[in-house]
């Protein structure tokens, strides 16, 4: 039985295999990961299987049932993701030894948030670009406990959410508010006009969609004695289901505003079944926050404090 390679030292090209790794992950696949790499195919998959040899594992499979990490693939990509974020860390000390705003900053943002008029994070951006030019922004669209995750891991390096818990391993700063509304479409029986006479109790008797990770509307769906039909994971997911006719979901007023214009979808019972959603800027707690981040966490309070 031939022995697993042992990886020993990690060397320059380990690092340049594992960052193709990486990309290929996030892509989904050798075909979609070739305009981000700016390499054929062929040569990515000789990466991969160099890499594989290296390290002993099998990362992923690839055939007629599309692409797919193994369990020990998705640990090398954690394990490289965390020592990556190590790295561009330790780049940012370096540089701010010589006091330079360098290297790249990778930011989470729960979704849905560039129509409300209360988020003012394009503005931020705004400013943190002409204090910091040479920096390389990534942005990431990601569910509330991916980011919370992605922050204390490393792999974030700030994120934006709706407060909803406070971790001792963050850092929180309010930025803006989003109204929330319950709605229901057009073809849905509590959408005509009379409806309003209904109390909660009967709209418990209607199908509902509700957020799948812990969130305010998870909390909200509690208090209220809704029970979930059918489970989100982001806004868009709560949309869709909504249009449908077939259940109510809580949408963010700006959000949902087009659908009410054009008369797909309007309010239930708005003077009660209505929270305020509070978004906050997340670091980690420890270590402090590089001057990159730092500026771009400061540019955030001042827009919108």
């Amino acid at each position: 039985m031939a022995r697993k390679a042992l990886l020993g030292n990690l060397t320059d090209s380990d690092l340049r295999l594992l960052r193709v790794f990486r990309s290929v992950a996030a892509c989904g696949g050798f075909a979609a990961a070739e305009l981000e790499l700016n390499i054929n195919r062929s040569t990515i998959s000789r990466h991969i299987k160099d890499l594989e040899t290296r390290l002993g594992v099998t990362l992923c499979r690839r055939g007629r049932g599309g692409f797919a990490l193994t369990n020990e693939g998705a640990q090398v990509l954690g394990s490289a993701q965390r020592m990556m974020a190590a790295m561009a860390d330790f780049q940012h000390e370096v540089d701010e030894l010589h006091q330079r705003l360098t290297g790249s900053i990778a930011v989470a943002i729960f979704d849905k948030t560039a129509s409300n008029p209360h988020c003012h994070i394009s503005r931020a951006f705004a400013r943190f670009d002409e204090q910091a030019p040479d920096v390389h922004p990534e942005l990431y669209v990601q569910p509330i406990n991916a980011i919370e995750a992605g922050i204390m891991e490393g792999r974030f390096h700030l994120g934006i959410i709706p407060t909803h818990r406070h971790s001792s391993s963050l850092e929180y700063y309010r930025l803006f508010d989003e109204q929330m509304y319950l709605y229901c479409a057009a073809n849905h029986p509590l959408y005509s006009p009379g409806s309003d006479v209904i109390d909660l109790g009967a709209v418990r008797g209607y199908r509902y969609v509700g957020i799948g990770h812990h969130s305010p509307n998870m909390e909200i769906t509690r208090e209220l004695g809704l029970q979930r039909h059918a489970t989100a994971h982001d806004q868009e997911s709560v949309a869709l289901l909504v249009l449908s006719g077939k259940y109510l979901g809580f949408l963010p007023e700006h959000y949902a505003e087009s659908f009410v214009t054009r008369g797909l979808i309007r309010p239930v019972l708005p003077a009660a079944l209505q929270y305020v959603c509070e978004f906050s800027a997340i670091v980690r707690h420890a270590p402090p926050p590089t001057r990159v981040v730092q500026t771009l966490l400061d540019a955030l309070v001042a827009v919108h404090s």
